[in-house]
């Protein structure tokens, strides 16, 4: 019966597989009505001999973080790294290069890299000669601060040092005025937008349901193999039949079920203290390309056991101790022991699962809140059934028998740990940018582990403990077209199309930038978008469709992830392509403006911002209209300046983001 049902447990393992490592919680960043200013620098000068020392200091607030001056190669997107500039020379030279301290080294989920970073604060020291001290010494410090999940756009801050001989200074600021040419190009930058009120703010929203779900699914798939399942029936009935009375017997097995529970509970509190020593050594632990490469070797070797070549236990006397407690105490303390012999003996089967559950949590942002939803998951997985059929004890009957086909489930599970495995090699690869792993290279070892799959499914192949002759049964031929045609959803990621993209594995395979072809960052998806916004203004007033602003960057992952994730979607890229003007406006460009362009703004906290670049001016832009310097940020409009709806931001569901398009649309008609 269960046999012929092989397909019911496929269904399981590719949700698991699918979801394991593209569900952390998604969160939705709307609109937010403000603009972010989460750092402050300051300076501080200290003299030694006839050499002074410039610090210059960064305080942050919490949650934000500052990039380290080092470069990223020319093909790596990652947020922009911090640079200082020292301006006229002539008064004084520059003793080596300015130093930045040790600070925190781990792999960006977001940017898919190896960065360095500060958080809190941060000083930045440079030696210096002086040899007049009637000019002060002017630097000027490029910077863009990030969070968990976006950068800023860049900003420019400049230092005036009045030094004098005995090391006492005045920091005379920015000094720049503002004139009335800067104040005309700053109102030209102004939009009389007539429904203003629609810019408003909204709140981020974060679940844990769906790792907790994950954490279940784990579980439902570690009760499916030869460790687990030959116990329930084992366990229930001595629980049943052992007890002095039925009653006691059913609150027994419920206890061992709650114990069962608490025990995968309790292993993600260790986590918890490596949190709250560190919030970042969750992602060191978890990203490290050395931990990868083991974590590489480790499923690999899972991977084998679960073909039969081999077991992988914990001490047999781990779990001979356990058993003598359980006898020796007897009562709830007995019971409690049982359940962790049970977690123990099991462990060769549940260890890869909860070893895929633990990479996928860590590596995500809520860190070990996030373990403690999946392993809740996954010990009221393996909780249940011990409960259930002790309340209804004929259930026992209509279990299937333990048989070969479990030894089928153990073996999938083996291949679905190879595919799992090149994970953890890829994001050492993107580390270290080998380019040993790129996104075609990657599809492909998966399309050869899931023909390897279906030809063991089909008896071409065999492992050690199979039997000899293998039944095609209809439950095998089943799963086998599943992964047939999961394989064929696949073959699109080897080509240059738009069906590359693999919407369903996103954040699994490597990004779409990190290919063997080319790519043409011109523009996202074919589309035509202009890059300025009064041109594409007077293409929208001849044209009269809407204006779609999407505010972007060339350094924004979220950006990047709505274009291949959501504007993909054929709904949403046909109304992009023919129903709206897109004005894309990269707030990160660094191509200097004509001179006559170049102005001063001033900020609302009163400092002056100078407007050099292209990208600062459409910053600027965004924050002077619509009070806001977050992206992605997408603004519909019609040509007239009226807001058509509330804009919005991040938003990874495609038929939201539609339907927000569509909403607008239909409001200017």
């Amino acid at each position: 019966m269960f046999k012929n049902n092989l397909f019911q447990i496929s269904f399981l393992l590719f949700s698991f597989i699918l979801l394991s490592f593209n569900t952390t919680a998604q969160i939705n960043f709307g609109s937010q009505n403000q603009v972010l200013e989460p750092i402050e620098w300051k300076a501080n000068v200290t003299k030694s001999d006839s050499l002074f020392t410039l610090a210059f200091i960064a305080e942050l607030e919490e949650g934000w973080h500052l990039p380290s001056m080092r470069a990223l190669g020319e093909d790596v997107i990652g947020p922009i790294p911090t640079e200082f500039t020292f301006k006229n020379q002539k008064h004084y030279q520059l003793v080596g290069t300015t130093y930045e301290p040790e600070g925190i080294e781990a792999y960006d989920e977001t940017f898919e890299t190896d960065l360095k970073y500060f958080e809190e604060k941060v000083a930045f020291t440079q030696k210096v000669e002086i040899t007049s001290f009637d000019q002060p010494i002017e630097v000027d410090v490029m910077y863009s601060v990030c969070d968990d999940k976006r950068c800023l756009p860049p900003e420019t801050h400049t230092f005036r040092l009045q030094i004098n001989p005995d090391g006492s200074f005045q920091n005379l600021g920015q000094d720049l005025e503002v004139d009335e040419t800067d104040v005309n190009l700053t109102n030209s930058l102004k939009l009389d937008i007539k429904n203003p009120e629609l810019i408003s703010s909204t709140n981020e929203e974060q679940s844990y349901m769906m790792l907790f779900f994950l954490g279940f699914i784990g579980g439902l798939l570690a009760l499916l193999t030869p460790c687990v399942f030959p116990m329930i029936p084992l366990t229930v009935s001595f629980f049943t039949k052992g007890a002095r009375t039925p009653k006691i017997g059913k609150i027994n097995a419920i206890l061992y079920g709650l114990f069962i529970f608490g025990i995968y509970l309790l292993l993600s509190l260790p986590f918890h203290l490596l949190d709250s020593v560190n919030p970042e050594i969750l992602n060191n632990i978890s990203t490290n390309t050395v931990l990868n490469i083991i974590f590489f070797i480790i499923f690999m070797a899972f991977a084998f056991s679960f073909f039969g070549y081999y077991e992988i236990t914990l001490p047999q006397s781990w779990s001979n101790r356990m058993d003598q407690k359980a006898m020796s105490f007897g009562g709830i303390v007995g019971i409690f022991f049982m359940a962790l012999t049970l977690a123990i003996v099991s462990f060769s089967c549940t260890g890869p699962i909860l070893g895929s559950l633990l990479g996928g949590s860590l590596t995500a942002d809520g860190g070990a809140i996030q373990l403690s939803f999946g392993m809740g998951g996954f010990g009221l997985a393996l909780a249940l059934p011990f409960a259930l059929f002790a309340l209804f004890p004929n259930w026992l009957k209509a279990m299937p028998q333990s048989g070969g086909w479990l030894n089928t489930v153990k073996v999938v599970l083996g291949f679905l740990e190879v595919g799992l495995a090149f994970k953890f090699l890829s994001n050492a690869d993107l580390v270290e940018n080998w380019g040993l792993l790129k996104r075609e290279i990657f599809i492909a070892i998966w399309i050869i582990v899931g023909i390897a799959m279906v030809l063991y499914l089909l008896g071409k192949i065999k492992f050690p403990h199979d039997a000899k002759t293998i039944k095609l049964s209809k439950g095998r031929i089943f799963t086998s077209l599943i992964i047939i045609a999961f394989v064929i959803y696949l073959v699109p990621g080897l080509t240059q199309s738009s069906y590359a993209n693999l919407k369903l594995l996103s954040g699994f395979p490597p990004p779409l930038n990190y290919s063997l072809y080319d790519k043409d960052s011109s523009g996202p998806l074919g589309l035509t978008a202009y890059k300025d916004f009064d041109k594409g203004l007077a293409h929208a007033k001849a044209s009269g469709k809407p204006i779609l602003i999407d505010f972007t960057g060339m350094a924004c992952v979220n950006c990047r992830k709505m274009e291949e994730q959501v504007w993909s979607e054929p709904q949403v890229l046909e109304t992009l392509q023919n129903d709206v003007i897109l004005i894309s406006l990269y707030v990160d460009k660094r191509t200097e403006l004509p001179k006559d362009e170049q102005f001063n703004y001033k900020k609302q906290n009163g400092t002056i911002k100078t407007i050099k670049t292209i990208g600062d001016k459409w910053a600027t832009f965004q924050t002077v209209n619509f009070k806001n310097n977050s992206q992605p940020y997408y603004v519909l409009m019609d040509s007239d300046l009226n807001l058509l709806n509330q804009p919005t931001g991040y938003e990874p569901d495609a038929d939201v983001f539609l339907e927000w398009l569509e909403n607008g649309i239909q409001a200017e008609n």
